[in-house]
């Protein structure tokens, strides 16, 4: 009996990542379905980015297909900017190291940041987005 309670902790473990596991496949599903429609996109944990023409699409994924839509026009941005830990950095000379990560368009009427998991995909996005314009 005393093995069987030493049991059960590892077996609500599998459990829970078994479950992890397949909500993140259904986010993926949601994703690869959803960005068919665009020129380039890109997921990860914190937000999906679909880049069609001049027009990026910005959400936040789920299971059911991504929540929280925001489009805006590359032609209504004035700056792209690097923010890593609340600090504005170049995207020429990113920090290697950072947690809070994310992309600013500055608008005539607003700011909007889209959050990304790695600096260099960061970066990536906001030297192709600027060279696009």
């Amino acid at each position: 009996m005393e093995r069987g309670l030493l049991w059960l902790p590892l077996l609500a473990v599998f459990i829970w990542l078994a479950w992890s596991g397949w909500n993140e496949y259904q986010k993926v599903e949601a994703y690869r379905v959803w960005a068919e429609q665009f020129e380039r996109a890109k997921y990860d944990i914190y937000a999906v980015l679909g880049q069609k023409g001049k027009n990026l699409t910005w959400g936040k994924p789920t299971r059911s297909g991504p929540v929280d839509i925001e489009i805006f026009s590359l032609n209504d941005v004035q700056s792209i900017k690097l923010v890593v830990d609340g600090q504005i950095v170049t995207l020429e000379n990113p920090p290697k190291k950072g947690r809070a990560i994310a992309l600013e368009f500055l608008l005539p009427e607003s700011t909007v940041q889209v959050p990304f998991t790695e600096i260099p995909l960061a970066v990536e996005w906001g030297k192709f987005l600027r060279n696009y314009k």
